[in-house]
Order: structure tokens, then C-alpha cells, then sequence
């Protein structure tokens, strides 16, 4: 569809309501059989500042047309579903354009009708699913101990261990804990770049969740092979864009990289469409492109350590003071 289309559909319009434009678009695109990221991008254009003006039955149509087209725009999904579960469940419940960090965003924000909608979808997330039981029936859960090592005494450990209590009443609790957990199992089934270790994101993911910078940082100077300072440089600014750099060179996907930005930048993700900024950054930028800002930090890293400024270490050990003047005279025996 071309914006001559699009214009064409307002002047019919003109006389009208912004409710026939939102629901003439969205059928026109519908009957699209494979949409392009233009057409895509021109509906969203479209739709998104009008979504406001229009009435509630119309938008329950547009969810239901979106519903069962294959390359709906993500964006406007995304909008519908933050609507009551009775607007927006037939996408809750068919909606490819819903990813699994979509869903847990959703039940997060509006808890068991969004949870129970996305329960109906075929081929769930099995942690999700968990999820939802969970908060069907709270006061079934139960919070386990932690699993020990696995070696003969920690089996012997884990088997006489008491099962903990039923705690009723902890279903908010609960929840948090669920979908933080979910986060990270998602992170683990997701493949990676075989260049970067699951070590590595490991160390990446657990040093962020702890809230401590100096860990994080140390652990991205590793991973990048770079000098502490710079790596501390990369977390201080008040953007995430240098951060979002390093994690593109180290080729993590969009979920795993995200989980470690959030954990790292909190405050920059204070609504979904933050999130969907930060994937949009994300995608863009290219592969190549984050490996020569690293190959400029590590530059910049031996241009200091030359100018005797900061060391070479990637752990960001201080190196030890050498006497200026033997080392003078080893260069010249040298």
C-alpha cells in the first residue's frame, strides 16, 4: 500500500471521524499479502496518533483483524494489548507479533485476564505457562531452597532437606520472582554467538544482577579485553548507548543483551515503549560497526598504557611503578 492509498482513504474521510480512517487503514492492510517494512511502518504512522480518538468498539475490531495477519505491526500490537483483556485478546491469544518478553511485560502490568488469554495460545512458553499457574493458584506455591552442587553430599543434602512452607498471600512476591527467574531461563535457551562462551554472558548476567557497578564493570572489561577505566566509562555515561556497543561487538541477541542493560540502566525502561526503542537501537546497529568502537577503545587503551597513564590489564589491576630512570637504561642496553 502507498501513501497515495493512504491518502486517498482520507479524503473519503474527511467529513468523518478519525474511526473510519483508523478502521479502513487497518482492513486495507490486512488484505496485504505480504506487507513490506514501509507499508508496515506507514500503518503505524498512521493508526498510532489516532488510536486515542477512536471508540472502544473500534479498536476491538482492529485487534481482531491484526489477530490473524501474519506481519501485523508490532507497535500498534503492542498498543492494543495494553487495552482491557475484552479489546485485545484475540491478539493475547494468536499474535505472532508477540514475543515471550512481550507476554511476561504483559502479565507483569495486568496480571491474571491478560494471564489467562495468553494461557489459550498455542505452543506457550512452558515457563510462562508455570507462570500463570502460579498466579491462579498462589497459595500452592511454594519457595524452594536453593539447589546445591551436584556432588554426593549435595544430593544427600537436597534429599533430607524439609520442603518450605505454603506461604499464602505472597502471590505478588511470587510473581516477581517467577518472572525474574523466566528472564533469565529465556536468556539460557536462547543460542548465541559460539565466539562468545555462555561463560561469559554468564558472568556478564550475574555480575549486572547483583547491583554492584565495580562488578559489572570488571567482568565487561574481561570480556571486551579492555582496560577497567574503560569499561567503567562505558556504565557512567546517562545513556546506554556506549553499553549497547560493547554487548553488539560480543554478539549477544536482543533478549540477552536487554536483560543486561535493564540491570544495569533500571531507570531508562520506565514503559514498554523503551523497550521497544532500546530493540529498535538494537537491530540497527551493525555487527561490524560495535566491533570498531571496540577496536577504538582498545586503541585508546594502549595509547594510555604508551603515555603510562592506565595500565594494560583487562581486570583493571593497578600495574607496578617502575623506577623511570632503570628502565631508561634498560632501553638503551636494549
Amino acid at each position: 500500500m502507498s501513501a497515495s492509498d493512504f491518502r486517498q482513504i482520507a479524503i473519503r474521510t474527511e467529513s468523518g471521524k478519525a474511526e473510519r480512517l483508523f478502521r479502513a487503514a487497518v482492513s486495507a492492510f490486512c488484505s496485504l499479502t505480504r506487507p513490506s517494512r514501509r507499508e508496515i511502518a506507514q500503518l503505524e504512522d498512521l493508526t498510532l496518533p489516532l488510536f486515542d480518538s477512536v471508540p472502544v468498539e473500534s479498536r476491538r475490531y482492529v485487534a481482531a483483524a491484526l489477530s490473524e495477519c501474519e506481519y501485523a505491526p508490532a507497535a500498534l500490537v503492542r498498543r492494543l494489548c495494553e487495552e482491557p483483556v475484552d479489546v485485545c485478546a484475540p491478539l493475547l491469544v494468536r499474535s505472532r507479533a508477540l514475543g515471550d518478553i512481550d507476554l511476561i511485560a504483559l502479565i507483569g502490568r495486568h496480571g491474571l485476564p491478560h494471564a489467562r488469554a495468553i494461557a489459550r495460545r498455542k505452543d506457550l512458553n512452558p515457563t510462562i505457562a508455570q507462570l500463570i499457574k502460579a498466579l491462579e493458584k498462589p497459595t500452592l506455591v511454594r519457595v524452594r531452597q536453593p539447589e546445591p552442587i551436584a556432588d554426593v553430599a549435595g544430593a544427600e543434602a537436597a534429599a533430607a532437606a524439609p520442603s518450605a512452607p505454603k506461604l499464602p498471600g505472597s502471590a505478588a512476591e511470587t510473581a516477581r520472582r517467577r518472572l525474574r527467574s523466566m528472564m533469565l531461563a529465556e536468556g539460557e535457551a536462547t543460542s548465541v554467538n559460539p565466539f562468545v562462551g555462555s561463560a561469559t554472558y554468564s558472568k556478564l548476567r550475574e555480575t549486572a544482577l547483583t547491583g554492584k557497578a565495580a562488578f559489572f564493570q570488571t567482568a565487561l572489561a574481561d570480556a571486551l579485553d579492555i582496560d577497567f577505566s574503560t569499561a567503567r566509562s562505558l556504565t557512567e555515561h546517562s545513556s546506554y548507548v556506549s553499553l549497547l556497543a560493547a554487548l553488539r561487538a560480543l554478539d549477544l541477541s536482543e533478549d540477552r543483551a536487554f536483560l543486561i542493560v535493564v540491570a544495569v540502566y533500571p531507570r531508562e525502561f520506565p514503559h514498554p515503549q523503551a523497550i521497544r526503542i532500546f530493540l529498535d537501537r538494537y537491530r540497527l546497529l551493525h555487527h561490524e560497526a560495535a566491533l570498531d568502537k571496540v577496536r577504538g577503545w582498545k586503541a585508546e587503551t594502549l595509547s594510555r598504557a604508551v603515555r603510562g597513564n592506565t595500565p594494560v590489564a583487562a581486570n583493571g589491576d593497578q600495574a607496578p611503578d617502575v623506577d623511570k630512570a632503570s628502565l631508561g637504561a634498560s632501553l638503551k642496553a636494549s
